[in-house]
């Protein structure tokens, strides 16, 4: 697919902006943008990498939209007052969303998967592409995480993939709704659990998603998924129920790795995955389902998911000093942080764990529910450290922090969490306790540089 248009991405280094970006721009398409994060002077690895795909950046001043012609690409949050904005609209340039950018090239491929679910999309995402390019289909992969088959010295931040074999896979977001714009060939549907929206809300558009999509492949172990789904096909459910039509058995874990049988239609399969936890298992048994409703080999996708990697930042195993462990997790909501909690309580020994929350609304919508998720799944010998949300300005209502979080955590009594309001002193924190076997995780969403502060605390660690 070519693209002759111009487009001007406010916001182009955000975790989905810039595939999107570098999609257009390997289609052909002029891409130019501004960001937040390039006027601060933050995140520069990651303009540059932008910059030596040819394209331009600019304050984000207005000074990068020039004519009418260009298209631009910002959030339907973003304010008529931002200058970017103001620009465009003084020059008649139409406007579109990520979103709804994304939908439209989606759309018009000939062959689609849309992965969907509150929980682990980046994830079945990752795993259905790097299959889909194993078995040489070439496909499209947009993804909100950099996928680290496809990373190397000169993608570093290879969070899409652009192919030529009319197949387009993509995750798509609930939390904004803009799911509904989506009409995917096979729809996967994840999970539906709490994060930003109620459940009812969610109900009605994993509802929609599926019933648009031509196929559904859906969660026999997610309760609001078979309620979703009663009464309709069960040919591609998934799980480690016996109703599921694809079903893991005998699971066996290891701290880098997992291993199951795969019961599928009367056949069995060995799986030998190089990614940790059951919530993978679950994940790779959406994306070989996915995989199947494409009329795939088993055999070579169970071949292919064994070399799968993983995404950064899932689970992502920074290194080890000391014989102390610093993993780097996206973990930010009850069920994202439930799987990185009982990943690692499978093993002995102490959890250290810090949480950013990402951002003000989000601990209004689910400040209960994640104070609970820590203090069933950390143990009285465990530590957890709270930082105030991450917040790059706006006018948010902060009237609700970290402190509400912790306050519920402690008056359960299983873990003592602290909240200390700057991160770097929670990293002061963690190495002042911190003792030979005990794994650090940092988890949160919304903030590249929560990898850096990771690598921080164990390049410390080393000295």
């Amino acid at each position: 697919m070519s693209n002759t248009k111009s487009y001007f991405f406010c916001g182009i280094g955000g975790s989905g902006m810039l595939p999107l970006a570098t999609i257009l721009a390997e289609q052909g398409a002029e891409v130019a943008g501004s960001d937040r994060a390039l006027d601060q002077g933050r995140l520069g690895t990651k303009f540059e990498y932008l910059q030596a795909r040819g394209m331009n950046l600019f304050a984000q001043d207005g000074s990068g939209l020039t004519n009418r012609n260009q298209i631009l690409v910002a959030s339907a949050a973003i304010e008529d007052s931002v200058p970017d904005v103001a620009k465009a609209n003084s020059l008649g340039c139409a406007r579109m969303t990520r979103a709804e950018l994304l939908a439209e090239l989606f759309n018009a491929s000939p062959r689609s998967v849309a992965v969907g679910g509150t929980s682990g999309k980046s994830t079945v995402t990752g795993m259905i592409g790097w299959i889909a390019n194993e078995l040489l289909l070439d496909p499209t992969i947009m993804n909100g995480a950099v996928m680290r088959n496809f990373a190397n010295d000169d993608a570093p931040f290879a969070s899409s993939r652009v192919g030529k074999g009319g197949l387009f896979i993509s995750e798509v977001d609930e939390s904004d709704g803009s799911i509904a714009l989506f009409h995917p060939e096979i729809a996967v549907l994840n999970n539906i659990t709490l994060d930003h929206k109620s459940l009812d809300e969610l109900r009605q558009l994993f509802g929609d998603f599926a019933a648009r999509a031509k196929c559904t492949v859906w969660n026999a172990d997610d309760p609001e998924s078979v309620a979703l789904m009663a009464g309709k096909s069960a040919a591609f459910s998934f799980g480690f129920a016996a109703a599921a039509n694809y079903r893991a058995v005998d699971v066996v874990e290891a701290p880098l790795s997992a291993e199951f049988r795969l019961l599928a239609k009367g056949a069995e399969y060995e799986v030998k995955l190089a990614v940790p936890g059951r919530h993978n298992v679950s994940n790779a048994l959406a994306a070989l389902a996915a995989c199947a409703a494409q009329g795939l080999d088993l055999k070579k996708a169970v071949m292919a998911i064994g070399r799968y990697k993983g995404l950064a930042r899932r689970f992502e195993i920074i290194g080890s000093a000391r014989d102390i462990t610093v993993i780097d997790d996206f973990g930010h909501n009850p069920d994202k942080i439930t799987a990185t909690l009982d990943t690692l309580k499978v093993f002995p020994g102490r959890v250290i764990a810090f949480f950013q929350p990402h951002g003000f609304g989000p601990l209004r919508v689910m400040g209960k529910e994640l104070a609970d998720v820590f203090a069933a799944k950390l143990d009285s010998g465990d530590s957890l450290y709270l930082c105030d949300p991450v917040y790059f300005g706006g006018t948010v209502d902060r009237s609700i922090g970290a402190d509400s979080v912790v306050a519920r955590i402690n008056a359960a009594g299983t873990v003592r969490a602290e909240h200390i309001a700057a991160r770097d002193d929670c990293g002061q924190a963690i190495l002042a306790v911190a003792q030979p076997g005990d794994r650090i995780v940092i988890m949160g969403a919304r903030d590249d540089t929560l990898s850096a502060f990771a690598l921080e605390i164990l390049h410390k660690l080393s000295a």
